[in-house]
């Protein structure tokens, strides 16, 4: 079934801004991070990609664990008394190891999305069993002040926490040692020189901490404002046809998947041709600017986006949209596109302004079939409305179950 509905004359407010959005990433790195946080959708979409980029490093470094506590271990027992009076040394390998035999479990398998709750939670857990320890070595006139200093920066540098993380983690080292140094009733020498040599390491660790993940921040935006230029058209700043195809193809399957209505709208600018003979090429690119960022305004949900598909031919991909949703969508374009009020003393449409046709295809994926035909039931329905005068929208989405993709109707096109 197909239909056409011609543009109703009425006049509308222009679009909020006639130019295309700028990228998050970019307006980011403008605003600067001190604090490092960013806006929230982009918060997030850091932490994911903080969270699968370290679980590397954090395997290594919890087998480099492994490998200091067993050889500190072993080295109170080689070396003799005071180490291992008491059980000192045999509290090397008790508390610690079957700890990180339950995180390295954790990292190596699916529980690994739990792992940046457990290492805030474990890391100042394992961090005092560690003081407890260098305290009770130092009662016994052994010098551990460096196991804790070594599990300050391991905290901060080694576990692949973030700042903010790392510093609520590595904080209450200092004072579970104060408080275990009072209890135990060792000098106030002793005190005095380990809190001092505490602070500053977790000053040290903080200092490179921030410093890694601020540079860690702006590799990410960065790399995806790199990568958002690679997937823009030059002119007009929305996605090109690259990146539409890519997003079409995934959406197609996800679509299909969970069996919900996807739709796409082709949108031509009458005319255009003739916009540029009259006007100038330098008009009919401020046209097209125009026409993309009024696009651009109506794909705003996760999943839809608007991009140039060639030359003045723009494309809308909007997914989980019934034939409603479409033609509301459709003629808000419209209306909008009018209400810009470019002049068009070449167009052959009544009102002489720059108008577009669209054709949409709005049905429900098939996992038999393929995106190539869908967007060929879009290209028909562009045809139809473009002979029907243009300035027109056709919307089809029946014609789909009995199309043959490859099988176009149309020979020639008049510009």
């Amino acid at each position: 079934m197909s239909s056409s509905h011609p543009v109703e004359d009425r006049s509308g407010e222009p679009p909020e801004q006639a130019v295309t959005p700028e990228s998050p990433y970019a307006a980011q790195l403008a605003r600067g991070f001190p604090w490092l946080r960013f806006e929230p959708s982009l918060e997030r979409e850091f932490r994911q990609v903080h969270h699968g980029r370290v679980a590397v490093e954090v395997r290594r470094n919890l087998w480099l664990a492994v490998v200091f506590v067993t050889s500190f271990s072993a080295l109170g027992y080689v070396l003799g008394p005071p180490l291992h009076a008491d059980g000192v040394g045999l509290m090397h390998l008790l508390p610690f190891l079957p700890f990180l035999a339950v995180v390295l479990v954790m990292v190596y398998t699916p529980l690994y999305r739990f792992y940046p709750v457990a290492a805030q939670v474990g890391a100042p857990l394992f961090g005092a069993m560690v003081v407890l320890l260098e305290v009770q070595a130092a009662l016994h006139g052994a010098g551990m002040l460096s196991t804790v200093v070594i599990a300050t920066f391991y905290i901060y540098l080694m576990l692949g926490l973030r700042f903010y993380p790392a510093l609520r983690s590595a904080l209450p080292l200092q004072m579970v040692h104060l408080v275990a140094t009072l209890a135990a009733g060792l000098s106030w020498s002793y005190l005095l020189i380990s809190s001092v040599l505490l602070a500053f390491a977790n000053i040290i660790g903080a200092i490179v901490c921030y410093r890694l993940e601020f540079a860690s921040r702006t590799n990410f935006l960065e790399a995806r404002l790199l990568t958002e230029v690679a997937n823009r058209d030059g002119l007009t700043g929305i996605y090109n046809r690259r990146l539409f195809d890519e997003h079409m193809d995934r959406v197609w399957h996800q679509a299909a998947r969970n069996r919900t209505e996807l739709a796409l709208l082709l949108i031509d600018i009458d005319h255009f041709k003739a916009y540029n003979d009259h006007y100038g090429h330098q008009a009919g690119d401020e046209c097209l600017k125009k026409v993309a960022a009024c696009l651009a305004a109506v794909a705003r949900r996760p999943l839809d986006i608007a991009a140039r598909y060639g030359g003045e031919e723009f494309a809308v991909v909007l997914y989980d949209a019934d034939r409603n949703h479409v033609e509301q969508t459709a003629r808000r374009i419209q209306r909008e596109i009018e209400a810009l009020g470019l002049e068009h003393a070449a167009s052959s449409i009544a009102g002489g302004r720059v108008t577009v046709s669209i054709g949409a295809a709005c049905i429900e994926p098939n996992v038999a079939r393929t995106r190539f035909g869908f967007i060929q039931l879009a290209d028909e329905a562009l045809y139809e409305a473009k002979e029907l005068g243009r300035n027109r929208l056709v919307v089809m989405d029946k014609e789909y179950a009995r199309m043959s993709t490859g099988a176009f109707r149309r020979t020639a096109e008049a510009s």
